[in-house]
C-alpha cells in the first residue's frame, strides 16, 4: 500500500510540475457530445490497444456517472483516497475526490462528453489529458491512473474550465 500511494503522489507531482494545456489551440478546441472517437496527440503505437481501452474504462464512467447523476458510478472508476486539484481566482483548490461525487449528487442528469488529447504509459502508471463538456462547461482535464489487480484506477484529477 505504501509502495502504490508513494508512486501516486510521484506521479501527481510529475503532472502539476510538467504538464499544462500548453497546446491551446488543443485544449480550446470544444468538446463534442460523441465519447465513441479517440482522439489523441501522443503516438500510440507502442502501447497496446487493449490496454488503451482498460485506460479509457474509468474514464467513460468518470463522464457516465454525469450523465445518469450518479456518483456510484464514478466510485468505481477512482482509487479510494482520490484527489481533485484546481485553480479559482488565484487560488489553489484540492480536496478529495467526495467533492466530484457530490457534485454529481447534487446536480443530477446532464449532458457530458469527452475526447482523449493525450496519453501516457510507463509500465503501470498512466497521465491522460482530455477535453470534455459537462452541461455547457468545458474543461481541460488531466487524470493520472494507477494500475494494481490487472485494473487501471484514478488517483488524481486536476481541471481547468475554459
Amino acid at each position: 500500500m505504501n509502495r502504490l500511494l508513494y508512486a501516486a503522489l510521484l506521479c501527481a507531482g510529475a503532472v502539476i510540475a510538467t504538464s499544462s494545456c500548453s497546446n491551446q489551440a488543443q485544449c480550446d478546441k470544444p468538446a463534442d457530445n460523441k465519447s465513441t472517437e479517440m482522439t489523441m496527440t501522443t503516438d500510440m503505437t507502442a502501447i497496446a490497444p487493449e490496454e488503451l481501452e482498460a485506460i479509457r474504462k474509468p474514464l467513460d464512467m468518470y463522464v457516465k456517472a454525469a450523465v445518469e447523476g450518479d456518483s456510484n458510478i464514478a466510485r468505481q472508476a477512482f482509487a479510494e483516497g482520490a484527489t481533485m486539484s484546481h485553480a479559482e481566482n488565484d487560488s489553489l483548490y484540492c480536496l478529495p475526490i467526495q467533492a466530484l461525487y457530490d457534485y454529481y449528487d447534487a446536480t443530477g442528469k446532464h449532458p457530458a462528453s469527452y475526447e482523449i488529447a493525450d496519453v501516457s504509459v510507463g509500465g503501470d502508471v498512466a497521465m491522460v489529458r482530455i477535453d470534455s463538456k459537462f452541461g455547457d462547461v468545458s474543461f481541460c482535464d488531466m487524470f493520472n491512473l494507477v494500475k494494481a489487480g490487472g485494473e487501471w484506477k484514478i488517483v488524481s484529477k486536476i481541471f481547468s474550465v475554459k
